[in-house]
């Protein structure tokens, strides 16, 4: 009996979990893999689930999908949307949206796994499929390995993944090189002297402090870097104080900054300390601020002979036009991990879920950035047909180029 793709994917939609609670997720993929007859390994990475396909001797292909969810409200309209709940790390209640398609990476990985078991007489070696939680915090390819899934499973050969994107339902998107920048979520703790709001003179303000940094931050990229390279320095929150007439004793700057490669990363990185320092100084801090780590992505990097390949082999299995360079994304993923500590090569690719008359009128009319919804909105949706299809074929393609 085959796996009703559709009935799935609206199912995982409906009920999406945040990073680290993929329970309810991770319990559909364990019994879609036992009803393809498929022994799997569960809790890797708290809720990570492993399985392997081993068809005799050859190449061994790990393919990846991410499984967990965003604390967004879904405003699709969608009949299957999504109501769910869930409480966050701070222990708040938040709605939980699947607004970046890991439902659909989930969806097309059971089905590239059912095809792959019928079609084993057409193919030798072994796949590996991971279904992975924490992708949107940066850490579930990290805790699947220290949770041993490179000691449960053999090594790849190479590692495949892709991402649904907002590109018109049956494209891929795939370049050589950087596919997705580097990343690092940083916090900073300004710390001040706090005190009562009508005598600012005895304190040290955190909050001015703060906005003086967030402002001087800016420049980073607008003055500092070469124009023709890239690099996002982003603020994303502030907290500071409780109540108007109070000065309170400490300010928290949460950072997010993007880079091309290792190289920019450690630029970028010793411009921040530097301004974040210096504007403490010049707030006349006593103490040094605390700049912490939250996670550290590395570039997703294809490689360049084995993403000439693919593109030859969707080429010829989709037809002309039907693969694209989307350019270098400033996103950030944590799927090169497995590949990293494997040591192997990577290709991680997009595929597209909109409609392609729709995309195709705003691109008409210039209106894809007010139209078209990207990921992490509260309205994105992507069409299921043939998005599933081309999702569950693009797998397929990529795992049959490498296996013998």
């Amino acid at each position: 009996m085959s796996i009703d793709l559709e009935a799935l994917y609206i199912d995982l939609h409906r009920h999406p979990e945040l990073s680290f609670q993929e329970t309810r997720t991770a319990g559909v993929i364990a019994r879609e893999l036992a009803a393809l007859g498929l022994d799997y390994t569960e809790g890797l990475g708290t809720t990570g689930v492993a399985t392997a396909i081993r068809n005799g001797d050859g190449p061994v292909v790990w393919l990846r999908a991410d499984m967990d969810a965003l604390p967004v409200e879904e405003k699709t309209g969608l009949a299957y949307a999504s109501t769910a709940r869930g409480i966050d790390p701070a222990g708040t209640d938040v709605p939980v949206m699947h607004a970046c398609g890991h439902d659909m990476h989930v969806t097309a990985l059971l089905g590239a796994l059912e095809r792959l078991v019928a079609t084993k007489d057409e193919w030798s070696g072994t796949v590996v499929a991971v279904f992975q939680p924490a992708e949107e915090y940066g850490a579930g390819a990290q805790a699947m390995i220290a949770g041993g899934v490179m000691d449960a499973y053999p090594t790849p050969d190479i590692v495949l993944g892709q991402h649904l994107t907002p590109l018109p339902a049956g494209v891929v998107g795939v370049r050589p090189g950087t596919q997705m920048a580097a990343s690092d979520g940083l916090t900073v703790r300004l710390l001040g002297r706090g005190g009562h709001g009508s005598r600012p003179h005895a304190t040290i303000d955190p909050v001015v402090m703060a906005a003086a940094t967030v402002m001087r931050l800016q420049t980073i990229v607008s003055r500092e870097i070469d124009p023709r390279e890239m690099a996002v320095v982003t603020v994303g929150a502030i907290h500071a104080g409780l109540k108007n007439n109070i000065i309170p004793a400490e300010a928290t700057l949460e950072l997010s900054l993007r880079y091309p490669d290792d190289d920019a990363r450690a630029d970028v990185l010793a411009r921040v300390e530097r301004v974040v320092r210096a504007e403490a100084a010049a707030s006349g801090a006593t103490e040094e601020p605390v700049i912490t780590t939250l996670h550290s992505l590395p570039p997703t990097i294809n490689d360049a002979d084995a993403t000439a390949r693919l593109v030859a082999a969707w080429s010829r299995a989709f037809g002309e036009g039907s693969v694209v360079d989307p350019g270098m994304f400033t996103g950030s993923e944590d799927v090169s991990w497995f590949a990293r500590e494997a040591g192997v090569p990577l290709v991680y690719w997009f595929w597209g879920g909109l409609d392609p008359a729709v995309y195709a009128d705003a691109v008409a009319r210039g209106a894809v950035n007010e139209e078209i919804p990207t990921n992490h909105s509260p309205s994105f949706a992507p069409v299921l047909h043939p998005t599933i299809e081309r999702g569950v074929d693009a797998l397929v393609v990529a795992a049959r180029e490498f296996l013998a």
